[in-house]
């Protein structure tokens, strides 16, 4: 069942720089548990949309089954939606993306709909670098079926009812790294400020983006022993950065040597000061970000933040050379250019 919102609002409310306030950004009442981590990435998506000024009817949310998948009719109520089957949500959204380009595409699903039944989706939707955000709400069980162990969950997690997990788990991160995605983060659902630029960022981002937001179930899997819980995501989540988003300005240039102390002056006549720290990351270094993986969860650390991003990445459209114009809007003469056109096409894979 859904709940609607009502529609009466306070007149007071912020607008953004197309007159929408974050109201307008809102879907359904959530029927999800109360505290559910799903809520609080919804809330952020919501969020971003309404600070990066994208109209609501711009973006298509896609999605397969879990509770994460239940979660697009929660927010962006006057966006495009489709709730696919199990595991599917990324070839249909592929579909999409293909015959509708203009549109802003969001997956969201979860570590069973994204880790088990549609793991070859997953790896898929990867290294063809469709355009598009790929959210997954990793809470390491089933809640849908009562909390059973999904295939995130860490090796020796406990179950609520004690049982132990004796599986080593999938990491979603490092296997979009290895799979081409040019757009690779991790967030907490408990950790607003960090999660809200992050999202910001990869729905800006031309290419695969993808996001790993820890999403612990209140119901299932957020008692002592699980390794997806509040507490323990608290005391284990090594921050690897806070990433912002700044919208398209001419450059600010600043030279410095590490450790040196900067003061730099930006559009808004406000100053910063900035001190280089030598070894800092490279985010265009997917090895050193894989590395960097597998050295922190050795560590039994959870690494948060932006670790990847290939700024001059292209597309599927690049790849498949497609034509600018959306093919859902070309005419019968363009889509079929008759039997001439066809035999040359033939002719040439001879």
């Amino acid at each position: 069942m859904t709940y609607l919102k009502p529609h009466f609002r306070n007149p007071a409310l912020p607008s953004n720089a197309l007159g929408y306030t974050r109201r307008d950004y809102e879907g359904a009442v959530s029927t999800l548990c109360a505290g559910c981590g799903h809520d609080s990435i919804s809330a952020a998506i919501v969020q971003a949309c309404f600070e990066l000024d994208l109209p609501p009817h711009r973006l298509a949310k896609l999605s397969g089954i879990g509770c994460s998948s239940k979660t697009p009719t929660y927010f962006l109520g006057a966006s495009h939606g489709f709730n696919s089957v199990h595991g599917r949500m990324p070839s249909v959204l592929t579909g999409a993306n293909l015959a509708n380009r203009d549109l802003v595409y969001l997956g969201v699903s979860g570590d069973g709909d994204s880790a088990s039944i549609g793991l070859g989706q997953f790896v898929h939707a990867m290294r063809r670098g469709v355009n598009m955000l790929y959210i997954v709400e990793n809470n390491g069980v089933y809640g849908l079926t009562k909390g059973q162990f999904s295939a995130t969950a860490d090796k020796g997690s406990k179950s609520k009812k004690g049982a132990v997990n004796p599986d080593d788990p999938i990491d979603l991160v490092s296997l979009a790294l290895q799979m081409g995605a040019t757009f690779v983060g991790r967030g907490f659902s408990g950790d607003k400020a960090q999660l809200v630029p992050l999202i910001k960022a990869a729905l800006r981002h031309r290419g695969v983006a993808f996001l790993d937001v820890l999403s612990p179930c209140v119901t299932f899997n957020n008692h002592p022993g699980s390794t997806k819980s509040y507490d323990y995501v608290r005391e284990h989540n090594a921050v690897f950065n806070r990433p912002d988003v700044v919208p398209h300005r001419e450059a600010i240039t600043a030279d410095s040597a590490p450790g040196e102390l900067v003061t730099v002056t930006l559009h808004d006549g406000s100053v910063v000061r900035l001190r280089p720290v030598a070894g800092d990351h490279d985010v265009h270094d997917r090895i050193a970000a894989m590395n960097h993986l597998a050295e922190r969860q050795a560590e039994g650390e959870i690494v948060t933040g932006l670790l990847y991003v290939d700024p001059d990445a292209g597309d599927l459209h690049d790849r498949l050379n497609t034509v600018d114009t959306p093919l859902n809007r070309l005419n019968d003469a363009e889509l079929c250019p008759g039997a001439a056109t066809l035999a040359r096409v033939n002719a040439a894979l001879r």
